[in-house]
């Protein structure tokens, strides 16, 4: 017959597996309702910098390294073989001044702050169990790429006072110093990118 196309048959689309995706919509309802923080549409799952933290990124190394001589208590989390500290907002706004005074912004670091208007992957959040990580999180270093939290944020209680902050800029007297975070983690990356190079 002329003129009739031929019927191809159609394939559905892959199906999400139900249990991932519920997961990630349980995940969202914690960030928002638990927390307060907001997520950008769709999946993965994504955090907005820049409202209620900041983010400092770094190779896993340098923050391990710099979370070993900082005071405990700040959310952190890993993916992909770095560390993202969260730190007050602003706090990105404020890096490249505090590396040209702590005299670090001459050279190149493998430091990156996450502001206003970025996003960054939620992990999913901690259910109880062995080391309080979520069932589906294998990856316990975050290396494979799934960000996972190393200290989880609390619900329920005002995360951001525990925040990294310029203490000159009404810093709490419970949270960190940004000052002295940014500096330990320059001194961190500076020694990874020497290692490096002596190689």
């Amino acid at each position: 017959m002329a003129g009739v196309l031929p019927t191809i048959p159609t394939v559905p689309l892959p199906r999400r597996p139900p249990g991932r995706s519920g997961a990630w919509e349980r995940a969202r309802w914690w960030y928002e309702s638990g927390l307060g923080w907001p997520t950008a549409p769709g999946t993965p799952l994504r955090l907005r910098t820049g409202v209620r933290f900041d983010v400092l990124d770094v190779p896993a190394g340098a923050g391990h390294a710099a979370l070993a001589r900082s005071t405990p208590g700040f959310p952190v989390a890993l993916r992909a073989g770095r560390m993202l500290l969260l730190v007050a907002a602003g706090g990105a706004d404020e890096l490249p001044g505090l590396l040209d005074w702590l005299e670090w912004g001459s050279l190149t670091l493998d430091l990156r702050a996450i502001g206003a208007g970025g996003h960054v992957e939620a992990p999913l959040p901690p259910e109880p169990g062995p080391a309080g990580l979520p069932p589906t999180a294998t990856d316990r270093d975050g290396s494979q790429g799934a960000a996972v939290w190393l200290r989880p944020p609390e619900p329920g209680g005002e995360v951001e006072a525990s925040l990294p902050t310029l203490s000159a800029s009404g810093g709490a007297g419970t949270a960190p110093d940004l000052a002295r975070l940014v500096h330990t983690l320059a001194t961190q990356c500076h020694r990874i990118r020497l290692s490096r190079t002596a190689r």
